[in-house]
């Protein structure tokens, strides 16, 4: 809590009877109106994500449990995430179904300057765009309403820089509320161990919707893939989406005793010729054998400088019996090459230079997964996880999966590079 918060707010022992009562009251009418899935889920749960369709309540599932948060603890700081300060004003606070438009709670004190609501009881919810990550750190929360969670720009990291505000009282709660977007991001997260889904279509909440938005609704998806997602309130494929996260279960198979070939596929990181500690280094092992690819290491590295990610590198190909470096130089040009021979390669190191985007890149290394002539000799989670984020067509990074998809076009793609040839040279004159 923020100091000038603590001297503005006295501290009380616990909720007056008579807001303690209406809280009650307040809950117990929503609890009666509301469908099974926008009510939150009994037992233990640090998150819980709440996935519904177009119209099926999420907005006002997630400002009832603010509110009832705000009621039940005096003094209690909160969190409120939209996608931008427009829906947190719009949809989250002043919407027909925001914090201010509750019927049977009270109606907190908005400071729109702020981003701040405050209840009577000393209770405050700040609200935070997530378009600005960085206006998270430092506050501290007991509990967070994140909405509409698959458009955010870079839900991973704003995820995690929320959570580690969520720092008060016994046990910190979650609630996050979105139409489902086939996002790594999301698969991420409601496979956490702790999370809890709820999920709901558009009929589940038809007695608030106007019959014909329910018509329009049904008529403009009718048929397409999208009527799971926009409608069901499923979580669906994309339309266009190369990797699965089940792609990757039928992929795994044992490493073949030898290989025709070996090679190191290196994403430098950005930074990484003018000597400045680069963000990523993408470095996957992968061999040829019998016309498939088999990946056999994913030994990336974060935030070292060239001479620390060259000697990975180099170190790397020397365990593996490497009989190549390839590493991208769009970011570094002949530095790349400069850098890893200066480390000591006990093979050839080779710069390859893409000339179209990482998606279309990407494509026929996807065809060669479905062909079934890419395998993984293992599970390699944040490799996949950047797959899948690739092909969706997600903001990066994609360190890993750019040195995958350079490993496997050598490998199966490209024509085979001659080996270097060695000649005796005969002295002149004699044949």
């Amino acid at each position: 809590m923020d100091s000038q918060d603590a001297a503005a707010t006295p501290a009380r022992d616990g909720p007056a009877p008579d807001a303690l009562e209406q809280a009650e009251r307040a809950a117990e009418t929503w609890r009666a109106r509301a469908h099974a899935a926008q009510l939150p889920p009994e037992g233990e749960w640090s998150t819980w994500l709440f996935m519904g369709g177009r119209g099926a309540g999420k907005t006002r599932a997630g400002a009832e449990w603010i509110a009832d948060q705000a009621a039940r603890n005096p003094n209690g700081r909160f969190a409120l995430i939209a996608p931008t300060e427009h829906d947190l004003r719009e949809v989250m606070i002043a919407g027909v179904s925001g914090i201010l438009s509750l019927p049977d709670r009270e109606t907190p004190k908005y400071e729109s300057s702020r981003r701040r609501l405050g209840w009577t009881n000393g209770a405050i919810a700040q609200g935070f765009s997530a378009e600005e990550p960085e206006r998270l750190r430092g506050p501290q929360f007991h509990a967070a309403w994140a909405d509409e969670f698959c458009v955010w720009k870079r839900p991973d990291y704003v995820l995690s820089t929320l959570r580690l505000g969520l720092r008060l009282g016994e046990a910190p709660r979650l609630v996050v509320t979105t139409t489902p977007l086939s996002r790594a991001s999301l698969y991420r997260l409601r496979d956490e161990a702790s999370c809890v889904t709820t999920q709901a279509g558009t009929e589940a909440n038809a007695a608030n919707l106007s019959p014909v938005f329910l018509e329009t609704i049904n008529l403009l998806y009718e048929g397409s893939r999208l009527i799971e997602q926009e409608v069901l309130g499923k979580l669906v494929d994309a339309d266009g989406q190369m990797w699965r996260r089940e792609d990757f279960i039928d992929v795994r198979s044992p490493s073949p005793a030898a290989f025709e070939r070996v090679i190191v596929a290196v994403d430098p990181p950005a930074g990484s010729a003018v000597g400045r500690p680069g963000s990523a280094c993408g470095v996957i092992v992968a061999g040829r054998v019998q016309g498939a690819a088999h990946v056999l290491a994913d030994r990336s590295v974060q935030g070292l400088k060239p001479e620390g990610w060259t000697s990975r590198v180099v170190a790397v190909a020397r365990e593996f019996g490497a009989a190549e470096i390839v590493a991208e130089c769009n970011q570094g040009g002949d530095m790349v090459d400069t850098l890893l021979r200066q480390a000591g390669p006990p093979c050839r190191v080779r710069l390859v230079r893409a000339m179209d985007s990482k998606r279309a890149r990407a494509q026929p290394v996807y065809h060669a997964y479905q062909l079934g002539r890419v395998k993984h000799a293992g599970r390699f989670p944040d490799l996949e996880d950047q797959l899948i984020s690739l092909g969706q067509g997600e903001g990066g990074p994609y360190d890993r999966a750019d040195a995958l998809v350079w490993a496997v076009t050598e490998l199966l793609l490209q024509p085979p590079v001659a080996a270097p040839r060695i000649e005796a040279l005969v002295p002149w004159g004699r044949n």
